[in-house]
């Protein structure tokens, strides 16, 4: 997404951004505990399962009559979790101003899990620093960086 350039209501131009995290970011507590297989693993198991399918397709003796809604719903089947993955991934929302004279420069970032969940939240931040001048609220996931 690019950059949304909005004018609060103290008049200090803020940068709002959001951008998808392609790998989940270890935070916290949660650094020690991040085991990822990464890419090998990912390339045996899905190698694995289209041989998988290889084998159970040349196998198939030639008088077997599959029906077309068998193959919708492999195709459901096959196309649930990768929809899923993507569909799920966390956004990082961030919004910083340059300050004023009389206002201290701020950033703000915030992690969201979904697409639609970052365009609702990136709407409440425009709405809340046209209104309130401040991009975060008491149950928002954005915080003050330092």
């Amino acid at each position: 997404m690019g950059t949304k350039t909005v004018i609060a209501a103290d008049n200090r131009e803020w940068q709002v951004r959001r951008n998808i995290e392609w790998s989940t970011p270890a935070m916290g507590d949660e650094f020690e505990h991040d085991v990822d297989g990464g890419r090998g693993a990912v390339v045996l198991v899905i190698s694995s399962l289209v041989l998988f399918w290889v084998l159970v397709l040349v196998w198939t003796p030639s008088g077997v009559y599959v029906p077309w809604f068998y193959w919708i719903v492999l195709v459901i089947g096959v196309g649930f979790f990768p929809a899923r993955w993507y569909l799920r991934r966390p956004w990082t929302i961030v919004a910083k101003t340059q300050g004023s004279y009389e206002l201290p420069p701020e950033h703000w970032t915030g992690m969201v899990r979904g697409g639609s969940a970052a365009r609702e939240e990136t709407r409440v931040v425009l709405r809340s620093l046209r209104t309130r001048a401040t991009p975060g609220h008491a149950d928002s996931p954005l915080q003050p960086v330092n």
